[in-house]
């Protein structure tokens, strides 16, 4: 039986087109007023593309370009677009971070949506918070919505080396400072390492999210692999255009899409292709948007036992990027591949299941693309560890560091801040050895403050001359997407509020073991709970406007570091005054 279907009587715009009063006469004058006219808003779905292009954000320089052909793709379907800029969280240059605006923006969306004549949304984003903001405004908003995805840029090039941007910045960064390379050498790789727009073309937190994207249905099959400056880019966008308009007239929001079931769909994916540890905060934070009030760590713990990695894309793996994840088949493949951990009958953006999305795709490259017996790495790429020290958990990437840091205890070596680390961690007479534990306090939530990427702390300067290239380190900050080494991040509750991270001193012991999923604090119960009761809660960062706004309401890592007065009406639709 097919689902009952729009009617252009039932359309949300007609409310501000199609009816004979006087606030109606505005709306159809005004719009007549930019050149329009009944031919282009009558009967038709008003199609929003929620566009986040800015002169600053290099990840979506071609957005302009994809505008148009979304524009294309929209009216060829018999829809009437309409561009809405959004803010862009341009990740390079946004400061302290742009995870201090993801739910602004995602606040935006919605706004956006709700307040004008609006049937149906095309979303444009790409760069890391981009998209988990966007999708998250759009769940809560509950109208047909489809992602297209900024893509991943070319790789980059130095002296016939591939560069992925992120992970070579780290790596090249450290052989600078040890004097393996010269200042030459850095400006070169500071001209090649991303050549083309789109986002960063490695497994970093952009291409994890628009591939999570994608894994949840809220995309065209294949659009997340695409490199952004490929000619099949363009034509993806038109074809998000067409397919909004019959969306709309099927009423397919995202409600419909993202079950219980899509999220494990995402989760595996994320497992198998080796995704980034920020991926964990927006599954949260879009899971419980959609209603999933009790998806979390948990959730995402089961499957890093049962799923390997087998997507060979840096910095899980150890040669590929996405360009070359796009050759070998892309998600479609990498899904197929997986076969028996997902759900293939969860519904996506383009009407069809998962299985009918994968059914048919190749994996062309086995080596970029391996196949279940020959992984990466044989559990999933990211582990969730609890103890004293993470009562609420923290979160690792063992994919990605080396062997001998999964099983480890040493000594902390602490720093109250960011600015205690920058001053002090490449001092001569630090106190340092290759086993100790770099530990960074008051770097998460509201501590940074929002959480920015201080969690892949420097190696010392003084270990890095000796040739030490990873160590553990942990915070409750986060890491970019790109970043690689035994970091043990979004340790919860955060070390501002008071969560045992803040009671760690220089000398103490900490056990990690990735296997028993532990992370502990060797330190007696009645010793910490001395060290407790002196300590003294800091003065808040923000005192006013968005800051104090964030400071008041912002959640915990393991909770998506959501609102807590935007998630009153978890993955219901607002409801509208019927007079406004």
């Amino acid at each position: 039986m097919s689902a009952p279907r729009r009617t252009p009587d039932s359309l949300r715009s007609r409310r501000w087109f199609g009816v004979q009063d006087l606030r109606a006469f505005g709306h159809r004058s005004r719009a007549m007023q930019m050149g329009y006219d009944a031919q282009d808003w009558a009967g038709k779905p008003v199609i929003a593309i929620v566009n986040t292009w800015s002169d600053i954000n290099p990840c979506h320089a071609h957005f302009p370009e994809r505008v148009t052909a979304i524009k294309r793709g929209i009216l060829q379907a018999g829809g009437f677009p309409i561009e809405l800029p959004a803010m862009s969280l341009s990740e390079p240059f946004v400061k302290p971070t742009t995870m201090l605006y993801r739910n602004f923006l995602a606040m935006e969306t919605e706004e956006l949506l709700r307040s004008h004549p609006i049937d149906g949304a095309v979303l444009l984003g790409g760069c890391d918070k981009t998209t988990p903001a966007l999708i998250m405004g759009a769940i809560s908003m509950g109208l047909p919505a489809i992602f297209v995805p900024a893509g991943p840029m070319l790789r980059g090039n130095w002296k016939g080396q591939q560069l992925g941007s992120g992970s070579d910045v780290w790596k090249y960064w450290d052989e600078l400072r040890a004097g393996t390379i010269t200042q030459e050498d850095w400006t070169d790789i500071e001209a090649g390492i991303a050549r083309s727009y789109g986002h960063c073309m490695t497994m970093g937190t952009a291409s994890t999210m628009t591939s999570i994207a994608e894994a949840l249905g809220l995309t065209l099959p294949g659009a997340a692999s695409i490199p952004a400056a490929d000619s099949n880019h363009v034509r993806m966008a038109a074809a998000s255009g067409r397919r909004i308009v019959d969306m709309v007239w099927e009423d397919l929001t995202p409600q419909r899409v993202l079950t219980a079931a899509a999220f494990e769909n995402a989760v595996v994916a994320t497992m198998a292709m080796g995704g980034s540890t920020n991926a964990l905060i927006h599954l949260i934070a879009m899971a419980r948007r959609a209603g999933l009030a009790t998806f979390g760590l948990d959730d995402v713990e089961q499957a890093s036992r049962q799923v390997p990695v087998i997507a060979n894309i840096r910095p899980s793996g150890d040669r590929y990027l996405m360009e070359d994840f796009y050759y070998a088949g892309g998600l479609r493949a990498l899904l197929a591949r997986l076969d028996a951990p997902l759900h293939g009958s969860c519904l996506t953006v383009n009407g069809r299941t998962v299985a009918e999305n994968v059914s048919g795709a190749e994996v062309y490259d086995d080596d970029v693309i391996r196949p279940l017996d020959n992984p990466v790495y044989g559990e999933g790429a990211l582990a969730v560890l609890k103890g004293n020290l993470a009562p609420d958990g923290a979160v690792m990437k063992p994919a990605a560091c080396a062997p001998r840091f999964r099983q480890h205890t040493g000594p902390a070596l602490v720093f109250g801040d960011y600015a205690d680390l920058k001053a002090n961690v490449d001092r001569d007479d630090l106190d340092v050895t290759p086993d100790s534990v770099l530990v960074l306090q008051n770097a998460g939530p509201q501590g940074a403050p929002g959480m920015p990427e201080w969690g892949m702390l420097p190696i010392p300067k003084k270990l890095v001359a000796r040739g030490v290239r990873d160590m553990v380190r942990l915070s409750d900050a986060r890491m970019s997407g790109t970043s690689y080494g035994a970091c043990i991040l979004h340790v919860a509750p955060e070390s501002f509020v008071g969560g045992p991270l803040a009671l760690v001193r220089t000398g103490d012991r900490i056990t990690v073991d990735v296997q028993g999923r532990r992370l502990q604090l060797e330190v007696a119960d009645d010793e910490l709970a001395r060290r407790r009761e002196a300590w003294v809660p800091p003065t808040p960062r923000y005192h006013r406007g968005y800051g104090a706004l964030f400071a008041r309401h912002i959640r915990q890592a393991n909770d998506g570091c959501d609102f807590d007065i935007l998630e009153t009406q978890r993955g219901a639709a607002v409801d509208e005054p019927a007079i406004f």
